[in-house]
């Protein structure tokens, strides 16, 4: 019997929800565990967690034996094992459009307002993530105005549409202009109907708040 796959996870984390949407796309079944990142100081935050991911974050997913943690890696590690369907291109500069697409959400946007960046910041912290969210943005607009068909790179889902939708989620949350941006609002309308974003969005988790619920 193959090894039972355990994805550590917060219904609200982006971070978790791209790996929730790889996960469904590839098909691959998986025990969910929260770990509140709020309640009691952070459950990200305990002795016993940061056993498993020493920075305290989430998503960490446990599979083939293997304890792996931050979000991209994890995608790209599910992309290797269970190769269709593929989030990636199969050419060198595909790749490299697809991944660049991804970082400016995973490195340029979302680290800026995270949950611990804005613990920090205190009075303003609404403000400081909305100026980085729209800055994010408006250079990935450009970027999809050269990459984009359907979906963010063409036709086809790729890891930039996974990073793309729970940071909408986010930039709606802190109350972005999101007129400006029809390219990606036009990608984030095709991306949320599709099955496997449906079931890995936040309204859907086990871990969700009732109130918070969607059918």
């Amino acid at each position: 019997m193959a090894e039972k796959v355990v994805l550590y996870s917060y219904f609200r984390s982006s971070a978790s929800w791209r790996v929730r949407i790889a996960l469904a796309l590839k098909d691959v079944k998986y025990e969910y565990k929260a770990v509140h990142l709020i309640k009691d100081g952070g459950e990200q935050n305990s002795e016993e967690y940061k056993k498993l991911n020493p920075m305290g974050l989430v998503p960490s997913l446990e599979i083939d034996g293997h304890l792996l943690t931050q979000s991209l890696p994890i995608i790209e590690y599910l992309e290797e094992k269970y190769p269709q369907p593929a989030l990636l291109p199969t050419d060198a500069y595909g790749k490299a459009q697809v991944r660049a697409l991804s970082e400016i959400v995973n490195s340029g946007i979302q680290p800026l307002q995270n949950l611990k960046v804005l613990q920090k910041y205190g009075d303003g912290k609404e403000e400081w993530a909305r100026f980085h969210i729209e800055r994010g943005l408006i250079a990935l607009e450009k970027m999809l105005e050269k990459t984009a068909g359907n979906y963010s790179y063409g036709d086809q889902v790729t890891m930039a549409d996974l990073c793309l939708v729970p940071q909408i989620y986010n930039a709606n949350r802190f109350k972005v202009d999101m007129k400006q941006f029809p390219i990606i609002n036009c990608v984030h309308d095709k991306l949320i109907q599709l099955p496997a974003f449906v079931a890995a969005d936040p309204s859907k988790q086990p871990d969700t708040p009732e109130d918070m619920r969607k059918n």
